[in-house]
């Protein structure tokens, strides 16, 4: 695999993962009535200057660069250890707790958030990111011939 295709497969999973990893807050919104981009505008106030301030905008961009990031750190672990969906959940989790811990304290926006709904969207995050990042079986040629030892001369 191409250092190309290991950055393309990288963006691909980060862009899906961050766009799908909403689902479960966005769904907790409508059913419980609460505002739909809640979580976006907390996001925005993590941004250098708008702790007080949440935006849409703001928290688009908060979004993208959070999920970059992380999509970058499982990436650099995919490299080395297959991650898959359910390895992946296991890292959301973890990022669960450093993100809105973290945030939780310092941003009281964030820390307003229902919590069970953040919780499932960096599990979806990690689920998404990591099955998306792992290897297709079959395609690490360290392992794999496409002829059998011996077949080639017959």
């Amino acid at each position: 695999m191409t250092r190309n295709d290991v950055v393309h497969r990288a963006v691909r999973a980060g862009a899906v993962a961050a766009v799908v990893s909403g689902i479960p807050s966005t769904t907790h919104a409508l059913l419980s009535g609460q505002e739909v981009l809640a979580a976006t505008r907390a996001a925005g106030t993590l941004l250098p200057g708008r702790r007080d301030r949440p935006g849409i905008l703001a928290g688009l961009v908060a979004h993208v660069l959070v999920s970059t990031f992380w999509t970058a750190v499982l990436a650099a672990i995919a490299r080395r250890r297959r991650l898959g969906p359910l390895r992946g959940a296991g890292a959301g989790l973890a990022i669960a707790a450093l993100d809105l811990c973290v945030a939780g304290r310092a941003y009281p926006a964030v820390r307003a958030l229902p919590r069970a709904p953040q919780v499932l969207d960096h599990l979806v995050f990690g689920a998404v990111a990591g099955a998306l990042l792992d290897r297709p079986h079959g395609t690490d040629q360290r392992t794999t011939s496409t002829t059998s030892p011996g077949c080639s001369e017959l």
